[in-house]
């Protein structure tokens, strides 16, 4: 997200100690504009605990902050609703960092960051944390997206309705040859095999998950591969791709629809599942970016419309990404029931990690920041009509 010259952050000429008493005034005037303190009584207030904070927020923008806040600097008793707050009030084109908005935007310009060869970095470093933490934060069914709660009163509720809607939304039928990009942990896999009788072959960038898969699937009509996309050939029936797109970049997304174009038999429907953006961006947030899913981008409704032009038939668009607050939010009072086991494996700085990416992420869709979408793609149309499942 660009950041305007009126918006820009300057460091103003001044003794140090001068510039520490600006960086203050400059943060309290920004987060008042949201509604929120600075050690104030609300519990999205800021409660500061290092006065050198400021002056990181003002030299580092949201990388900074996020940063300061895993170094134990500010703390705040309801993190997602300071993140509501700020993002409402748009905070974030102004404490971005004119520096690493730029940076951001050169890289994305100059580099395809999301290259054959780069693939497999968010698999390492974040996929790959350990089955372990996953096993505790996720649902049994190891689904690491959007539940669907449009009548789930619970985490694994909605992550088994989602698995069935996104059944329905392919009309499968037994013996259909199935497509999994990006299968993660295998859940969907199972699922689709054991209840629809699908033969599905997933693909994964993750060793971790692509051990799981395998132990989960055993027995059933399931293939994973630890493969990029790029490398799939053979036809297929049927393809999905749940919350993989958003490792693909803009570079790549045609390739990627052209792959599914190629593997889809006629008369076939794909569904994707992914987080959107509201608006076209060339890269992530710098602090998620370097914390939690390097080489990410998040698409927007535009790309997305334009990649698949001549290859698809656009069916359903479906966005249902309130869902997600409350994803997050389970998956956030798991991993906090869960730390006394985790800790002896990871340390506090990554505990508060965790924390500000779960809680930060919820406050974005609750703030519908962020989106969730379900487009179901069809090639060649579907005869008489798409009717999609809610």
């Amino acid at each position: 997200m660009q950041t305007s010259r009126d918006d820009a952050i300057r460091l103003p000429p001044s003794s140090p100690g001068g510039l520490a008493r600006r960086a203050e005034r400059w943060c309290r005037a920004l987060l008042a504009e949201a509604g929120i303190g600075i050690d104030g009584r609300e519990p999205w207030d800021m409660r500061v605990n290092d006065p050198a904070l400021f002056g990181r927020i003002l030299r580092h923008g949201s990388l900074g902050l996020g940063e300061a806040y895993m170094d134990g600097w500010w703390d705040c008793p309801q993190l997602d609703e300071f993140f509501v707050r700020a993002l409402r009030a748009g905070l974030e084109r102004r404490v971005r960092g004119p520096l690493a908005t730029l940076g951001a935007g050169l890289l994305g310009a100059l580099v395809n960051r999301q290259s054959a060869r780069r693939a497999w970095i968010v698999g390492r470093r974040h996929y790959d944390l350990g089955n372990a933490l996953f096993s505790r934060v996720l649902d049994p069914t190891m689904s690491y997206s959007c539940g669907y709660w449009r009548s789930a009163t619970d985490l694994a509720q909605a992550q088994r309705d989602k698995l069935a809607l996104i059944a329905a939304k392919l009309q499968l039928a037994p013996g259909m040859r199935l497509l999994d990009i990006g299968c993660g942990w295998g859940g969907l896999a199972e699922h689709l095999a054991r209840e629809h009788g699908a033969e599905v072959l997933g693909v994964t960038v993750s060793t971790e998950q692509a051990e799981h898969a395998r132990r989960r699937c055993a027995g059933l009509p399931v293939e994973i591969r630890l493969a990029d996309y790029r490398t799939v050939a053979g036809r297929f029936e049927r393809i999905v791709s749940v919350g993989m797109f958003e490792h693909v970049g803009h570079r790549n997304y045609r390739t990627y629809f052209e792959l599914a174009h190629r593997c889809l038999a006629e008369g076939g429907l794909f569904l994707l599942h992914t987080i959107g953006a509201k608006e076209t961006v060339r890269g992530l947030d710098p602090w998620i970016e370097k914390y939690i899913f390097p080489n990410g981008a998040l698409p927007s409704a535009t790309q997305i419309a334009r990649a698949v032009e001549g290859l698809f038939v656009i069916e359903d668009w479906h966005n249902f990404g309130a869902d997600y607050d409350r994803t997050l939010m389970a998956w956030h009072a798991n991993f906090e029931r869960a730390w006394a086991e985790l800790a002896g494996h990871y340390d506090e700085r990554f505990h508060r990690m965790f924390r500000y990416y779960l809680l930060a992420c919820a406050g974005a869709f609750r703030a519908r920041d962020l989106q969730l979408w379900q487009v179901t793609l069809s090639k060649g149309g579907v005869a008489g009509g798409y009717r999609a499942p809610r």
